[in-house]
């Protein structure tokens, strides 16, 4: 079963896209910033990361350069939203190693179906 990190500071929003990849079927690890996720992934590398961009302590953007290079190299969703400056995030999330990104709101069937799909491109599938 694939395991996958979900890295957000705001906890409802974290807890909504965990309990939608649990009923899904995949295992789930949780972090509410970059550091703490770098600590989580450092125990237990995970298959996938989901990673919000704004946050406090460590943000996205250190995270995703942190955990997409060398032999330790996961794929990478980012996400973000409310704000004038999510399509210049994105596009900087993506410069720096995310493979997806996804401007919140999005609908979790969205995440659901490009989780899927990483995976089974990942695990060559």
């Amino acid at each position: 079963m694939p395991s996958i990190l979900v890295v957000d500071d705001d906890e409802m929003v974290r807890d909504a896209i965990a309990s939608a990849l649990k009923r899904s079927g995949y295992t789930v690890l949780e972090a509410a910033d970059g550091r703490e996720a770098a600590a989580r992934f450092k125990l237990e590398p995970v298959d996938l990361v989901i990673t919000d961009i704004l946050m406090p302590e460590r943000d996205g953007l250190e995270t995703i350069q942190a955990l997409s290079r060398g032999a330790g190299a996961v794929p990478i969703i980012a996400m973000t939203g409310l704000s004038s400056r999510s399509s210049l995030y994105l596009e900087m999330a993506r410069t720096f190693g995310a493979v997806r990104v996804l401007e919140k709101p999005f609908e979790l069937t969205d995440l659901i179906r490009v989780t899927r799909e990483l995976l089974a491109e990942s695990s060559g599938g």
